[in-house]
Parts: C-alpha cells; structure tokens; sequence
C-alpha cells in the first residue's frame, strides 16, 4: 500500500463482510456509513439483532501498538465507570486485521447531540472531564505522541509549503502570515504543565447526551495538558466564556486538580489547531472523500480568508488570556 495515495478505495463492501465474519460476526442488515473522514466506520445489525459499529482505520496513520495504547485507555475509563464507549472484545482481542486493513468492533451507543448552550449539561461534562483526567494521570501513554509545536506547527508547514490547494498568486503573502503566526504561537506556548492521558479531540460533536454525557471517539488520545480537552467547549464572546469557564472547571475540580497557568494555552492551542487542520486537509486530498468533503479549499477566497483568521488569531494570542472569576 501507498502511504501517500493510499485511501480506502480498495475497502469494498464485501472485504468489509469477509472482515466482520473473520471475528465470528454475520451481518443481518446493511452497512450504514457514519460520518467519519479520518477512518471508515460503519453502523451494522448482527444476526442475533446486537447493534454495532465497526471502525477501519486509515493504514499507517497509527501502529497497532498505538490504538490498542487507545484501547487500553477506553477500557480503563470504562473499568471507572465512566461513559466512555470501548471497543468490543472478539476472540481475545480488540484490534483485528483484514486484507491489510486494521478494525475494531464498538457497540452502537444511541443519544442525542450535546446541547453547547444548556449549562446544566456543561456542569456534568466538566464533571466527568475531572475524571477522565483522574483516571490519565495514573500513567501516560508510551506509543502515543504528546501534544508538541512539531507535531502542530513545524510538520504541517512543510506540508503547506508545498501545497497545490494554496492559489500560486497568494502562496508567498499566505506563507509570511503562516510563520507569523507560528513564530507568535511559540512566544506564548510553554511546557510548564503536566500530561496526562487526555481524550484528545473532545469538541461538543464527540459528545453523545443519553441521561448524561457519552464520550465517543478516542482516536486522537494523546499526552497533553488538562485544558486540551476543555477550551473546544468554550464559544461565544470573551464573557461567555469566562461563565463557561467557571462553571467548567468548579465542576472539573470536583475530581481533579487544575492548573490556572494552563489558561494561557488556550490560544496557542487554538492556533495550532487551525494550523494543523489546514496540513491534515492538504494530507489527505488524494483520498476521493476530501475533495467532495471540502470543495471550498480549492477557493481563492477560502485561503484570503485564513490569512484573515492567521491575523485575528496573532491578536487574540497577544491579549490577556482568560482567568478564573474571583471568589468573594
């Protein structure tokens, strides 16, 4: 296989029928696609009616050893009863290979989308964050990369320096704004925090609500700081989020300690984020999915507009960073 070129085109229905019957399961329906650009995942009836999810995950972006190092997390914050969805175990095993191809099997956990507005499910999700750290900080994970500038900043300007998407007319303006921006990233990002095991990606759309929060989705578990997995739940303006914020992390504290200097990343973090997002697009625009998935990068106005957000962005980071309300 292609490690460039390579997308899933080769992931046929049937290879994914042959996949699920090497594991001892036989499909009663159909498989229904589930959004996902990443990987491959697919919602399925068995023949005993048990409902499932299958996930195929996209060659040689994670060893083996790192997802089952995921796995192993998911099976220890469920062990904590804590509603996060772990794979499935099928002849003693959660990972599994085909073809070439490696799978896991979740259960399909129904729910409705977490509300961003309602306070009151913001006030549990902070809870249940608290101890989802409690449980990362017992130990950290060994195969899975921990959240550095490289990673986030040095590798996809490598990227984004050769990319074809970028306009050629705009290409040397959208550069020096790109290492402006990276320069002011690593001016206000600093390693005096702690890591721990963190969900890694925990925006509002890998939050089912069913009598609570689930937590779906681990595939970018990682080390990293507290505040990784909390500011993606932030939005609105300055003042709402410093409400969030407080309600948040009151909530978070139930469980686990926080750190306030970790307040200053949040920017740097939504930076290299923005970064990131733009090299991981370009990465993968060999597979047919991307392009069809986002037309506008092909868009002149597209990239004026991420030169505009590289410039709003370099402010926000030279702001004050948010702070906790004072207690009286």
């Amino acid at each position: 296989m292609n490690n460039s070129a390579f997308n899933f085109q080769a992931l046929s229905p049937d290879l994914i029928l042959d996949a699920l019957e090497s594991v001892g399961l036989i499909t009663e329906s159909g498989l229904t696609a589930l959004n996902s650009y990443e990987n491959r995942v697919y919602q399925f009836l068995d023949e005993n009616r048990q409902r499932y999810v299958v996930k195929f995950y996209r060659p040689e972006r994670w060893s083996a050893a790192q997802i089952e190092e995921e796995h192993r997390f998911s099976h220890d914050l469920f062990t904590a009863e804590i509603p996060a969805v772990a794979p499935v175990s099928l002849q003693g095993k959660t990972l599994h290979q085909h073809q070439g191809y490696m799978f896991t099997l979740f259960p399909s956990v129904g729910g409705r989308q977490y509300e961003i507005d309602n306070l009151d499910q913001l006030e549990w999700v902070g809870r249940f964050l608290g101890r989802i750290h409690q449980v990362g900080s017992e130990n950290l994970f060994t195969q899975r990369p921990t959240i550095d500038v490289a990673e986030y900043l040095t590798e996809p300007r490598e990227v984004l320096s050769t990319s074809e998407l970028i306009p050629a007319k705009q290409r040397a303006a959208f550069l020096t704004l790109l290492d402006a921006l990276i320069a002011t990233i690593k001016e206000y990002w600093h390693h005096d925090w702690q890591p721990r095991r963190l969900h890694g990606d925990c925006h509002p759309g890998n939050i089912l609500w069913r009598d609570g929060p689930i937590f779906v989705d681990l595939d970018d578990a990682r080390n990293g700081p507290a505040i990784q997995d909390l500011w993606m739940l932030l939005h609105g303006d300055r003042a709402e989020q410093l409400v969030q914020l407080d309600i948040l992390l009151e909530a978070y504290g139930e469980f686990a300690d926080f750190d306030s200097r970790e307040l200053a990343l949040i920017e740097p973090l939504r930076a290299m984020r923005m970064v990131y997002y733009l090299a991981w697009v370009t990465r993968r625009w060999q597979d047919p999915a991307f392009p069809h998935s986002f037309p506008w990068m092909k868009d002149e106005d597209f990239w004026l507009g991420q030169a505009a957000a590289f410039k709003e962005q370099i402010n926000k980071l030279r702001a004050p960073p948010l702070q906790l309300m004072p207690m009286y």
